[in-house]
């Protein structure tokens, strides 16, 4: 690849105006201009088609609205109207550091993959759940760390808040599935699968406001979780030990707090010691007492939901063999 080749950058959007503003503003900023970006209104009710329209002439930009499917199908349409050759995907709720462009331009050139990926951080002015938040989906202690700089570099597996990959990908595959969560997953997968080469570009970061709220990020967690399940039925190797760990957790917490009831509260010490091992681990990285106490909480959120939406979608779909969608009918996009 080029440092002069074209990239297309492709964000779905559902109801997110305000945050879609923000990204565009950032890749107004962008130290290299040589992209072109379409925003695809996945059948918003709060659309985004008039902050869009401020930004003609700033960017290479086009708006298209279609009636909701799902952020997978709205990022094959937004393949289908690019000219691209590299294809890149965003999530609305990123803000992009000027040099992202010319950073991926500059590792693609320099050392060629089919299909790429990004880690997410968070800025400074984002609010104190937002770098809680940020802090749950990141951190060793909740996630293993498998999110960005940990995976092996053969066989990173991009996440679709901040991936691309090439036109002759798209053609192999069809692009992503109809899967309403965990759809980039099953995409990195099929990419691997057919023999195409991934990589992590580590300085193409993204800041990635996540959920404005502990409720909707509770609800997001809850259907990655169910997701799991899915990808299992899809792709059964594709289910590590790892991923079965919130669930457990899960059930540890049940029985701590039934063991203190019954038996001792000494047991809730365990349940503590994690918890003040949370705390000073998310104090010090981000240098806050407040976003430290708020990482416990969101944590937990983040464990505790992830577990019960594996346990749903694995008592839905394993045992009782229900459809794809059953577990998603009270909880996707509410």
């Amino acid at each position: 690849m080029s440092l002069s080749m074209q990239l297309s950058i492709i964000v779905p959007v559902f109801d997110r105006p305000s945050e879609v503003r923000d990204l565009l503003e950032s890749l107004a900023g962008q130290t290299d201009s040589g992209f072109e970006v379409l925003v695809v209104e996945d059948g918003s009710t709060d659309r985004c088609e008039w902050v869009v329209e401020t930004y003609d002439g700033k960017l290479d930009i086009k708006y298209i609205y279609k009636e909701n499917s799902g952020p997978g199908q709205a990022r094959n349409l937004g393949i289908e109207l690019a000219t691209g050759d590299y294809l890149i995907f965003l999530d609305s709720d990123c803000v992009l550091p000027p040099h992202y462009i010319e950073t991926v331009k500059r590792s693609l050139s320099q050392d060629y993959a089919d299909a790429f990926g990004g880690p997410d951080s968070a800025k400074e002015d984002f609010t104190a759940v937002q770098r809680a938040i940020n802090y749950s989906m990141t951190s060793f202690f909740t996630t293993g760390g498998i999110r960005g700089g940990n995976e092996k570099m053969e066989k990173f597996h991009p996440r679709s808040f901040n991936m691309g990959y090439s036109r002759e990908v798209y053609g192999k595959t069809g692009g992503f599935s109809a899967m309403r969560f965990g759809e980039d997953i099953d995409m990195s997968i099929r990419i691997i699968g057919l023999g195409f080469r991934t990589k992590l570009i580590r300085e193409a970061y993204v800041y990635h406001r996540r959920r404005t709220n502990l409720q909707r990020f509770f609800k997001q967690v809850y259907n990655s979780g169910i997701a799991r399940i899915n990808l299992y039925k899809r792709h059964p190797h594709s289910l590590k030990a790892v991923h079965c760990a919130p669930a457990i957790f899960t059930a540890g917490v049940v029985l701590i707090l039934v063991l203190s009831m019954f038996f001792s509260p000494y047991f809730l010490l365990f349940l503590a010691f994690h918890a003040v091992v949370i705390g000073v681990d998310a104090t010090v990285r981000n240098r806050s007492v407040p976003i430290g106490l708020l990482a416990v909480g969101a944590s937990y959120i983040q464990l505790i939901g992830y577990g019960l939406g594996f346990l749903h979608a694995l008592v839905s779909r394993i045992l009782f063999r229900r459809g794809e969608f059953s577990a998603f009918q009270q909880t996707f996009y509410k």
